[in-house]
């Protein structure tokens, strides 16, 4: 399409106000800020997913407890208001935990996480979560030679890690769920769901004051220090602090180089017509996916738009975080050639809103949770995008090394995961980290146009380069 063209279909876009999802149910009502000193038994730095269930669950094992929550803006401003809806079984990290701890051990985390989507979906049901949840699976598709053979890999790689409940299809299969332009073959597993992340958060945000813990929004935690955490408004005291702050770890004092902020962006079409979903197919509603290395995620919504995102600018200098969503016009555009690409009969349909969002990266690559039983500090994060799910079970995991800890309970199968007390070193300080981060996606997004070009069943070397270097590989 003319860019004149592209002005046209996009005219009139949300961009920012936190994400679609918030836009589409509303933004909630802030709770109130800290105002002076306390005290807890528990206390947990960050109001989103990882927070928030550490707080339901651990509550729940032990009603006696006093669990403060403490959070910048309000419950769900990060990454689980603005993510994809991809509820699946994902977790970052497991081949590097293969290697270190044994394939067995790696199996057990894969079906921790495998349990862990039906976990979600049970909780929700039993607590009246109105979260647009369906569970369709996770479709992930090849559009060229090297995604298909990189799809059929990753299809015997999963196999191999026990998941014997995966289909792997070829092009005329994959046409009759979704009709993809320039698929070749796709692979479908049945352990993904999607979602509405706003409302899952929100739901759970009211399940846990209802359970009895204190939520305060509005309140920044500036550091964290053994049995404190400090606030512009008053410290709160407790013999643990717990961090789950994600993507928005580098704001604290000395975490700077701990996890790197990446930026994802998506954009929501506006709702499609009942011609065009029939164009189109995905009457399963699978989230979607594909073999990039610059990959793209989707999911048909409830209310019947495509939620399509991928990385943008993919890293801001310094660590920094933006304020309310708002994404760059290139990068808008960007998605919406990935979104006609994909489907051609949509060119033109309208964008409705664009937004952005930070996610947690280690140095590893590898989603960790850590109790320091001689601070009281604990942690959780690191999910590389896959949180939606990863959440619950690090919260899980949190909660059962905190009840080890305090004598409340024993070593459980949670506690035995390989990411139990995994330790990573910092990231490279700047202008190395941004230098890196730029240079990677850029070979990235060099890598598939060369797969497209060549047509070649062989993954770039560029590609391979560039896992090396980010210490993926």
């Amino acid at each position: 399409m003319s860019s004149s063209a592209d002005r046209a279909v996009n005219s009139g876009i949300v961009n920012g106000g936190i994400s679609f999802w918030f836009a589409d149910d509303g933004l909630p009502a802030v709770r109130e800020p800290l105002t002076g000193d306390a005290t807890a038994d528990v206390v947990i730095v960050g109001g989103g997913y990882t927070g928030l269930w550490t707080a339901y669950y651990l509550k729940k094992a032990a009603p006696f407890l006093r669990i403060t929550v403490l959070e910048q803006k309000f419950c769900g401003y990060g990454a689980s208001g603005r993510n994809g809806g991809w509820l699946y079984n994902g977790v970052a990290g497991r081949d590097r935990y293969a290697k270190l701890h044994g394939h067995e051990a790696a199996v057990r985390l894969q079906r921790a996480m495998n349990d862990t989507v039906d976990e979600v979906i049970r909780v929700a049901a039993e607590e009246g979560f109105e979260a647009d949840v369906h569970k369709g699976g996770v479709l992930e598709v090849a559009r060229t030679p090297a995604q298909l053979a990189r799809l059929k890999a990753f299809h015997e790689q999963e196999l191999a890690y026990g998941e014997k409940d995966r289909e792997l299809y070829g092009a005329r299969q994959t046409a009759e769920r979704i009709r993809v332009a320039d698929a070749v073959g796709s692979a479908w597993t049945p352990h993904g769901a999607r979602l509405n992340p706003a409302k899952l958060v929100k739901g759970l945000a009211a399940a846990v004051e209802a359970l009895g813990v204190t939520v305060h929004e509005a309140t920044p935690v500036t550091e964290i220090r053994p049995k404190h955490a400090v606030t512009p408004y008053g410290t709160v005291r407790a013999p643990y602090v717990l961090r789950c702050t994600e993507g928005f770890t580098a704001s604290l004092k000395g975490q700077r180089r701990t996890w790197l902020p990446m930026n994802s962006s998506m954009i929501a079409t506006e709702p499609l017509t009942d011609e065009q979903w029939k164009a189109i197919g995905w009457d399963g509603r699978e989230t979607l996916g594909d073999m990039a290395h610059a990959y793209m995620y989707a999911q048909r919504t409830a209310d019947g738009r495509i939620a399509l995102g991928g990385r943008g600018v993919p890293y801001r200098f310094g660590s920094r975080t933006d304020n309310d969503g708002r994404t760059q016009a290139e990068t808008v555009e960007a998605l919406r050639d990935v979104l006609v690409a994909f489907f051609p009969v949509l060119a033109g349909v309208r964008v409705a809103h664009a937004w952005s969002g930070v996610l947690g990266v280690p140095r590893d690559w590898c989603a960790t949770v850590t109790l320091d039983r001689t601070t009281g500090l604990g942690w959780a994060g690191g999910y590389v995008g896959s949180g939606v799910a990863t959440t619950n079970l690090a919260a899980r995991t949190l909660t059962d090394l905190v009840q080890l800890d305090s004598g409340q309970g024993g070593p459980t199968p949670l506690t035995a995961l390989p990411w139990a007390g995994h330790k990573v070193r910092k990231w490279e300080p700047e202008p190395l980290r941004w230098l890196g981060v730029q240079g990677m996606y850029a070979t990235y997004r060099t890598a598939d146009r060369r797969e497209a070009l060549t047509h070649s069943a062989r993954s770039s070397r560029l590609a391979r380069a560039a896992d090396r270097v980010a210490g993926r590989g």
